[in-house]
């Protein structure tokens, strides 16, 4: 057999042996994530739920989280519902619109804020608008966090640092909600270190991507931990994967979900990258058809 057949077969039996074993790369974190999701779905705890469900929201393009989220417009528990319409909406669940519309009609202002929210943020205007001009005028009375929070409806300031997500919630700590915006309020009203992992997401320097691990796993505040997370799920690097396995362990349960979240995100890339260099390697192993060409003219 001529060297350079045999070397194209070995190549090819290597990329063979590669994408089989796909299946397999990242697999354990990946599947830890979806359990963890998995038995937040079904836990006897509205806040395991709450939390778990709420950090579906940054799986875009994903059937069974959306399908998670959206089973979750039903739980009996209002911050669970209010969970599952703001992760709807993080998600960019268009399939989902008409079950958030279904949910304005609910009885807690805070998951009727939360499903207008996300309406609105899936180009729904009509339906959140109408929604914000009852709330604002007065229309719609309040209850729970929001009825303490009403007056802020009223200050272009406040609004300015809070939104509607979760009921009120803390506008740079999209994936955290109010648990987020209580805590900083009461310990940190300006947490410099949680904003700038947060802006640092999308920064291409390499520094930025060692700097949000090292804050992920080792901040001892979990809202800059949780916010790390978050912003190298959104930083799209799949080499920080593995990296930040370790967070689904994490002593608070907004650091683990998020952590889920990011783990199952990132694995799909790194799959995705998989398949490129397995595609590249093949077309390079491909004998060029010049040669034969240019022969038989």
């Amino acid at each position: 057999m001529p060297r350079n057949r045999l070397s194209r077969l070995s190549i090819a039996l290597l990329i063979f042996c590669t994408v089989a074993a796909l299946p397999s790369i990242a697999s354990s974190g990946k599947k830890k994530a979806w359990s963890m999701f998995e038995a937040a779905a079904n836990s006897k705890s509205p806040t395991q739920r709450s939390i778990g469900i709420r950090a579906l929201g940054l799986l875009r393009d994903n059937v069974h989280a959306r399908e998670l989220a959206e089973a979750a417009l039903n739980d009996d528990r209002p911050e669970v519902r209010v969970a599952a319409a703001t992760a709807l909406g993080q998600m960019h669940a268009i399939d989902s619109v008409p079950k958030l519309q279904k949910l304005l009609d609910d009885k807690r202002m805070a998951v009727v804020m939360a499903a207008a929210h996300s309406l609105h943020d899936l180009k729904d205007d009509a339906a959140a608008n109408a929604i914000y001009l009852d709330v604002l005028t007065g229309e719609r009375k309040g209850d729970g966090l929001i009825a303490e929070q009403m007056d802020t409806l009223h200050n272009p300031k406040e609004l300015a640092m809070i939104g509607v997500e979760q009921g009120i919630g803390y506008v740079p700590f999209a994936g955290i909600g109010w648990d987020a915006w209580r805590y900083t309020h009461k310990k940190d009203p300006h947490p410099a270190r949680a904003i700038a992992a947060t802006l640092l997401a999308h920064d291409p320097d390499p520094k930025a991507g060692y700097a949000l691990v090292k804050a992920a796993l080792n901040d001892k505040d979990w809202i800059v931990r949780a916010a790390a997370v978050e912003a190298i799920a959104q930083r799209g690097d799949p080499s920080l994967e593995e990296k930040i396995e370790l967070s689904l362990y994490d002593v608070n349960a907004h650091v683990r979900y998020t952590a889920a979240a990011a783990v199952i995100r990132l694995s799909a890339l790194v799959k995705k990258d998989i398949h490129k260099d397995a595609e590249k390697k093949t077309s390079l192993s491909q004998p060029s058809q010049a040669p034969a060409v240019a022969a038989s003219r």
